[in-house]
Order: structure tokens, then sequence, then C-alpha cells
């Protein structure tokens, strides 16, 4: 019985297997759908389609640049055990060169990308065969140009940050210490916007309305004129700003600056302009509720 492209597709979605294993089956299956799930269920490569539901919360971020182009990726798996293990951590670092060499659109591309004829979706497999964990790529952004990243707690955090400057900058000393600065800011206060001018306008009105709403409610405020109000009110704007704009904020290792000053004084010092334009942070397993299970009912599960 013949088979199309499309069956081996139909038979990865189905078993969550490589495609390389999924074409064998079909061969040895003489094109049998069915025969050929059993086949790879029998070969033991299977199971993925049935950890492919568990909540896989740990893992890692890896933000690292390759010359110009910068990468910052993350892959989650369900135990900090398998996260910390070397198999992990080399896929890891071969999905960020793919990203950098390859500047997928999206994560499906990603999977579909290939290095030395090997798929990323074979590559998170192969892994997948030694650890038996669900893994998945979560998320990815690149850059090119003048970079500066930085990794916190072992790949808890990464941050990568994108600054208007002349190229040459990247191997003054000045220049190294200032952006690597500027990264662990925003790892360690997670800035909502680069700038004032970013935060959108129907973000900035409801705040302000917000504010307005609390004044008055507050006896002391209520009576006051709504120009007075206005004033206030523009004048509160002011630490949103502080608290939530990277260059508007306090620079946490010297208080005298905000993050936008002190990137000009050491563009000063350098001698070249200098600007933060983008980042990106990534936090490791952010937004992913994780599973949490009753141990006796976990046990009871296992001796069925």
């Amino acid at each position: 019985m013949a088979f199309t492209a499309k069956d081996v597709q139909a038979l990865r979605e189905k078993t969550g297997c490589g495609m390389m294993d999924c074409k064998k089956a079909l061969v040895e299956t003489n094109g049998d759908m069915d025969a050929a799930v059993d086949f790879l269920r029998e070969k033991g490569l299977a199971q993925q389609a049935k950890k492919a539901d568990r909540i896989a919360a740990e893992g890692m971020v890896l933000a690292t640049v390759y010359g110009n182009v910068g990468v910052v990726v993350e892959l989650n798996a369900e135990t900090d055990f398998v996260a910390n293990g070397e198999p992990f951590k080399e896929l890891t670092a071969k999905v960020a060169k793919v990203v950098a060499d390859q500047n997928p659109a999206d994560v499906d591309a990603l999977l579909a990308c290939t290095d030395n004829g090997v798929s990323v979706a074979d590559m998170i497999q192969e892994v997948f065969l030694a650890v038996r964990e669900n893994i998945k790529v979560r998320r990815f952004a690149r850059y090119e140009g003048v970079l500066s990243t930085y990794v916190h707690a072992g790949g808890k955090i990464g941050v990568m940050v994108k600054f208007d400057a002349d190229a040459s900058v990247v191997d003054n000393d000045t220049f190294k210490e200032m952006s690597k600065d500027v990264a662990m800011q925003i790892a360690a206060v997670n800035p909502t916007y680069l700038c004032k001018e970013a935060v959108p306008a129907d973000v900035l009105q409801k705040e302000k309305d917000i504010l307005v709403q609390q004044m008055k409610e507050d006896p002391k405020m209520a009576n006051k004129p709504e120009q007075v109000l206005g004033k206030i009110v523009e004048g509160k704007i002011g630490k949103y700003y502080t608290e939530n704009c990277l260059l508007e904020q306090v620079f946490v290792k010297d208080g005298d600056y905000t993050v936008g000053k002190y990137v000009a004084a050491k563009a000063k010092e350098i001698g070249t302009d200098v600007k933060v334009v983008s980042y990106v942070r990534f936090e490791k397993g952010e937004g992913i509720e994780k599973r949490v299970d009753n141990f006796a009912n976990e046990i009871a599960e296992m001796i069925k």
C-alpha cells in the first residue's frame, strides 16, 4: 500500500514521533496507518503522544550572541532534573543556533528547520527518547545589530538588549560593562516598556482614569476643580513612568541616575552615541500554570 508525505505528517501528529520514524513505520507496514501506530508503540517510540499533555513548566532560557545576531530561546521540560541535564542543555544550544542561522518566522517554522539533515522536531524527539519527558520549544526572539545578553540563575531569566550604536563599540570595555548593567536591570526590575513614548495611549488613559477616580473617592480631594485634579494626575503619571519604563527607572546600581541618563553618561565617556532601542526578557515558565499533584493520588494511579 502506497503512502504520501501527508500520511507521514498525519502519523507524526497522531503519535508525536519523528518524521523518519514515522516514514519507517509506514514502510514496514505497507502504509497501514493503524499498523504503523502499533509498530511505533511496540518500538517504544509512541509514548511521547501520551505525555504530550503533561505540563512542561520547567526548563531553561538561553540568551546568546553569534557575531551580530542575538537569540533568546525558551525550552520547557517537566522537571528541573531533566532541565539541568546535559542533553537538554545541548538541545537548547542547538535550537538557539538554528534560530540565529535560519531566522524562522515562528515556532512551527523552527521545528521544521534542519541542521545537518535533522529537523528541530526530530532533535527534540531524540532527547525525549533519552529522558522520557515532554519537551517543548515555547518561544524565541532574534535580533541583529549591536547587542548584549544576560542569563540569570543558570537559565531562569534571559535578556537581550539592542543598541543603536556603531558596531565598533562592542569591543569597548565601558560599553561591555554598561550594556551588561542594562540587561541586568531588565532582568531584576522587569520593565513593561522601553520609554514613555512606548506606552500605548489607551494604557496611559486608563491609568489616568484610575487616578482621577481614586482622588474623587478621597474626601480631601473630591471637591477640587477638574483642572487641579488634572495637574495632580500628570504629576502622578511621572511615578507610573519611573516604575514601568526602562529608561525612566532609577538605575539599581546607582540611584543618582535613571537608566537613560546612565546610558547617556557612559556613551559620553566612550565618545560616541549609544541608545537602547529594544529589549526582550523571557522568564522560564512565566504564564504557564504548573500542575500540583496530590502525592497519594499519584501513587494510586501508578499501581492501578
